[in-house]
């Protein structure tokens, strides 16, 4: 948060997952959910592009940053004044720092089109406004894979059209809100 951003108008969501492709669906779910209720509506433009930079993070997440027994964390943060998105996805493998290919990986000769993977970053560079990695700041070990996105149209906490997300999951909150 700048010096400029306040608690009171800025959107806030963190929560830890399974370090499992579940994992990663269901942060991409809630992420969802969270931009909707923050004024980004589902279908849109800046809604798809955030959602699908989440998938492609948590995805390296699991499947790069993985170490048994460890989940990997998600904070996405949403700033009304700025229209822009900015999400933090750590994982505990510090040794493994992405980067992006400069040309994208061939499909498999024997399967063409086939291929499911090596292109998230790629996807990442070009929808995200800004990326980068950075050693995680809290909770262990690690790095933080982080990008911003533009999200017009984002609604100010507070605001008379803004209304707080009800949680999820019979009205327990399970970690998943504003702070």
């Amino acid at each position: 948060m700048t010096a400029t951003q306040s608690p009171l108008t800025t959107h806030h969501f963190a929560m830890c997952f399974t370090s499992t492709p579940r994992g990663a669906r269901l942060a991409r779910r809630l992420c969802g959910h969270r931009l909707a209720a923050w004024g980004v509506p589902y279908g849109g433009r800046a809604h798809d592009t955030i959602t699908l930079v989440v998938a492609e993070l948590c995805a390296n997440a699991v499947r790069h940053g993985h170490v048994a027994g460890r989940d990997f964390h998600v904070l996405m943060s949403g700033d009304p004044d700025t229209a822009t998105v900015r999400i933090e996805v750590s994982d505990t493998r510090g040794e493994l720092l992405p980067h992006v290919p400069l040309v994208p990986p061939a499909p498999p000769a024997v399967r063409p089109g086939l291929a499911d993977g090596g292109r998230g970053l790629l996807l990442v560079q070009v929808l995200a406004d800004r990326w980068g990695c950075c050693p995680r700041s809290t909770g262990g070990p690690g790095k933080t894979v982080w990008a911003e996105c533009a999200a017009p149209g984002m609604e100010t906490p507070g605001s008379p059209s803004w209304r707080s997300p009800a949680p999820e999951g019979g009205g327990e909150d399970h970690g998943v809100g504003e702070r």
